[in-house]
């Protein structure tokens, strides 16, 4: 099979390796379509994200569809669950299997992820998916339920304001979701002109610049005064986190689902002490694929206009280039070419 791997910053090479065998539990997967995230880019970028840096020749991707090869399941359209916890620690057990401290994570530390024709992975861990979706569609079920997770944490209420910072393809599922959480009113700050655009056309009622000398105005007016009700910061600056604490009101909470390039994030302290803010931090996600399976298939949430290019494997590297430039939202690879083709 075709393999990408990150051997450096910026350095993907394609190369042949032996088909995988799935061991007992596991399944053999036709990888038929990955999105490349911002934790991707950290590490084509910086060779690592916060604490884990890399040390082998590492196969990114963790944002993945694919179809089963063999076995009972054999043609099964799947979305591939990339996170491999215990299932026995005090974590997994309370069902905060996203917090599991020895999960496995694909395109993460030692375990490879999609950028490859094949995979052999748990079974358990992968979810059917509709004909009504594309390979494409399939893989950014991921990142929806990245920010299905954040809006859990965030328990936004009938009718409220909420405020998304950062409108990458994670903020604009976040957009969506708010709108179908019963939002009255949905803000988006984002730097970029096309992703402001983005995340009006998906339900934003307001998508302001960040960058903009009058923001905090612009923040005041678009709350009503008052702050919001809820904000959830998904660009992983200081900056953004900044903004996030400045805009929401005082008493209720701030969701940090951004990923910071150097491991650690900044804020003013007296601005989120004095408004007695809940800071919570977002880690990947729990079971989500069920919800966001049927949040696309009910129409409530749009994946399909979030994907802005497309590249075959043997692009990986320009594909990266092109992600990492974020002149459009999300940037896909197919590494099994032609759906569930040889």
């Amino acid at each position: 099979m075709k393999v990408a791997r990150l051997h450096g910053v910026g350095d993907v090479r394609l190369a042949e390796e032996p088909d995988p065998t799935p061991a007992a539990g596991e399944s053999l997967v036709r990888v038929t379509a990955v999105g490349l995230c911002g934790s991707d880019l950290h590490w084509f970028t910086d060779g690592g994200i916060g604490d884990a840096g890399l040390t082998n020749p590492l196969v990114l991707g963790h944002e993945m569809a694919g179809v089963i090869v063999g076995g009972p399941r054999d043609g099964e359209r799947v979305a591939v669950d990339p996170a491999n916890p215990c299932g026995v620690c005090e974590q997994c057990l309370e069902g905060n299997r996203n917090l599991c401290p020895t999960v496995r994570f694909a395109g993460h530390g030692s375990t490879d992820g999609g950028l490859r024709e094949l995979m052999a992975w748990p079974s358990h861990l992968l979810h059917p998916a509709p004909d009504t979706l594309s390979a494409a569609d399939i893989a950014v079920l991921e990142p929806l339920g990245v920010a299905l997770h954040a809006m859990d944490l965030g328990k936004p209420r009938l009718g409220a304001t909420i405020v998304v910072v950062g409108c990458g393809p994670i903020g604009l599922c976040l957009v969506q979701l708010a709108r179908a959480a019963g939002a009255a009113r949905v803000v988006a700050v984002e730097p970029l002109a096309h992703r402001r655009d983005a995340a009006r056309s998906l339900g934003a009622d307001e998508a302001l610049d960040p960058l903009d000398p009058e923001i905090g105005s612009l923040l005041d007016a678009a709350t009503s005064g008052r702050g919001a009700d809820l904000v959830v910061e998904a660009a992983g600056t200081d900056a953004a986190v900044d903004l996030a604490m400045r805009a929401a009101r005082p008493g209720t909470r701030v969701v940090l689902a951004g990923i910071p390039s150097e491991d650690a994030t900044t804020f003013p302290a007296s601005v989120a002490r004095r408004k007695g803010l809940t800071i919570m931090m977002s880690r990947r996600m729990k079971e989500m694929y069920p919800r966001a399976i049927g949040l696309v298939g009910r129409g409530l949430v749009d994946v399909a206009s979030l994907v802005s290019h497309t590249f075959p494997l043997a692009e990986a590297a320009e594909a990266f280039r092109v992600a990492d430039a974020r002149t459009g939202l999300k940037v896909v690879v197919e590494p099994a070419g032609v759906e569930g083709g040889a």
